[in-house]
């Protein structure tokens, strides 16, 4: 791989801390980076999270998540809760945004043109008439933005308790190696 240069360190973004894990975190990161394409290459030695360029099909930026030489089994849990939900977030807004692309395009602006106004002879969308095409196409996509929406609270409430527990126990681990260090 080649070294990244200036303009390309700045699209990478880090974040969150931890120990290191050269290994098993080029492993873990193997597949978005291929998503992200091959500019898109974190420092070996970093011990953060990445956040990469936009995706080209999905739109989100991927993350290449940090993997701790020493990460516990919680750690782990928590690691792998967030690339899952990441990974099926990317799934699902690339399928939405192939869906509106396909609906979108010229036969379907026509179609919508030909069924909601009453000029024939408009050949462009106003900003009012595209809101309404957009509208109609998130009425008909509605069950499906719901179910969306119902999965990505729960994965993100099971995210949000395994945050707090990590902390939790960080925490007390602190307080251990406080409480070990002052008594001596």
């Amino acid at each position: 791989p080649s070294p990244r240069r200036p303009a390309e360190a700045a699209e990478g973004q880090r974040c969150g801390e931890g120990g290191e894990g050269k290994g098993r975190e080029e492993r873990a990161a193997q597949g978005l980076r291929r998503r992200a394409g091959p500019a898109f290459r974190p420092p070996a030695h970093s011990r953060h999270d990445w956040i990469g360029p936009p995706d080209r099909l999905s739109n989100l930026r991927p993350v290449i998540f940090h993997v701790p030489q020493d990460e516990s089994a919680l750690e782990r849990r928590l690691r792998e809760a967030r690339q899952d939900t990441q990974a099926w977030n990317q799934q699902f807004w690339a399928q939405q945004n192939a869906s509106f692309q396909q609906v979108s395009g010229a036969a379907g602006i026509f179609t919508f043109l030909r069924q909601n106004l009453f000029s024939g002879q408009k050949a462009t969308l106003n900003a009012e008439e595209m809101a309404d095409f957009y509208k109609d196409f998130l009425s008909k996509n509605f069950r499906k933005h719901m179910r969306y929406n119902r999965d990505w609270y729960k994965r993100n409430f099971t995210i949000t308790f395994l945050m707090g527990q990590v902390a939790l126990v960080r925490a007390l681990r602190w307080l251990r190696w406080k409480k070990k260090n002052v008594g001596d």
